[in-house]
């Protein structure tokens, strides 16, 4: 596949042996052949969802700012989709974001992900390689796979297109895999899922005794209308350490064995960042940049159907997540919740514990709701912003 996709490089923007910026996206969905998207596609089998999806993403640094304020220095990624290559160095630097640009994919698609290192502007005396690690994600060969050790990763300066087929819905993520315990600490981490084919099938289609309506979202293809839901968020747990941060700013040895965390964090903010709808933005050397796009704000209409698809990347711990709304967990790491006879093994709860690498499915009923409830770490030292209570790994959900 790597071979076919390098044929279909256009001449203009393919990669030398010394390493260039380019993006490798089909003809049908880049008709001019610049290297940029500009078009949603074929859509073969009619459903509106574009066959073929391409995306490109920049590798670096930037900085973000903590729910107290204090900025942060990082190792991240940044959306650089339709950036003429010539273009992607200067708006890649120190853009980084937390977390990663969200992927969202659908059922049956084909996907090229670009891949462009664009070096770290505050350690010029950093090489560092970087790769797309599809968290969950069975490979069929590992070229793709982002570990170090069997495929491979990106040099600063250069591209890679990943391809992948998408055949399971479910809820993934990404993250660097090179020097793995530091790239993920320092923040090169994503939110990932792939909706199902159930999605699109023609309304008035029987799920057993449930009636399939046209727009209606399920989390998994359950075959029965079990994980409808009118509402989704991503929440994606992460947590840093303030002095490691430090350390990677200031040119020190990086204290892997006594890192600790001290920032608690959903979607890359603490609380109260945490509702703020509004983009972050963080100052660096060359002005503000969006820093923090994501919040965690749940907000829904009394009777909806809530998909909480919460992931943890973090390398130091578990987390333990608990809602005032019970919560019925319906797929556990990319996986509908169902044994191999296909026996129910949905459960409710109020708390899930989830360990870096994880990810759960949670659906909450807000019939007969009112108000504002939370979504919160029984890990209670978390529910800070460092030396700051009152904060950290906390969000709200309003029902309205």
């Amino acid at each position: 596949m790597f071979a076919v996709l390098l044929c279909s490089t256009p001449a203009s923007a393919q990669g030398s042996a010394n390493g260039a910026v380019y993006v490798q996206c089909p003809p049908s969905v880049d008709t001019n052949d610049d290297g940029v998207p500009d078009a949603a596609g074929p859509d073969s089998d009619g459903d509106g969802i574009p066959d073929i999806k391409c995306m490109h993403l920049a590798g670096g640094d930037g900085f973000v700012t903590m729910a107290d304020g204090r900025p942060q220095y990082m190792f991240g990624f940044s959306d650089v989709t339709a950036v003429p290559p010539g273009q992607v160095m200067e708006v890649g630097a120190l853009a980084a974001n937390f977390p990663a640009p969200t992927i969202t994919l659908n059922e049956g698609q084909h996907f090229y992900l670009s891949l462009t290192n664009v070096g770290m502007v505050m350690r010029p005396d950093l090489s560092d390689p970087h790769s797309v690690h599809f968290h969950g994600f069975p490979n069929a060969a590992p070229i793709f796979d982002g570990t170090p050790e069997n495929s491979l990763s990106v040099n600063m300066g250069s591209s890679l297109s990943y391809y992948y087929k998408i055949m399971e819905p479910g809820t993934y993520m990404y993250h660097c895999h090179v020097e793995a315990t530091e790239h993920m600490q320092m923040g090169m981490l994503g939110n990932l899922y792939v909706k199902p084919r159930q999605n699109t099938l023609p309304g008035g289609t029987a799920l057993g005794s449930f009636t399939h309506t046209t727009g209606q979202q399920y989390a998994y293809n359950d075959g029965d209308g079990s994980t409808r839901y009118d509402v989704e968020k991503a929440i994606q747990i992460g947590s840093f350490d303030p002095d490691f941060h430090d350390a990677s700013e200031t040119v020190q040895p990086l204290p892997f064995a006594t890192m600790r965390d001290r920032y608690g964090m959903l979607n890359g903010r603490g609380y109260p960042d945490t509702v703020n709808p509004v983009a972050l933005s963080t100052d660096t050397d060359r002005g503000p940049k969006a820093s923090q796009p994501v919040d965690s704000l749940v907000t829904a209409t009394a009777g909806q159907r809530v998909l909480l698809r919460i992931s943890n990347l973090n390398v130091t711990r578990f987390y333990t997540l608990a809602s005032t709304i019970p919560m019925k967990v319906v797929g556990q790491s990319a996986r509908l919740h169902r044994g191999p006879s296909g026996t129910d093994l949905t459960f409710t709860t109020n708390s899930v514990t989830v360990g870096g690498g994880e990810s759960v499915d949670v659906i909450l009923d807000t019939t007969g709701l009112s108000g504002t409830y939370l979504l919160y770490t029984t890990n209670l030292n978390y529910l800070s912003n460092d030396t700051q209570d009152f904060g950290g790994m906390m969000t709200e959900i309003r029902i309205q």
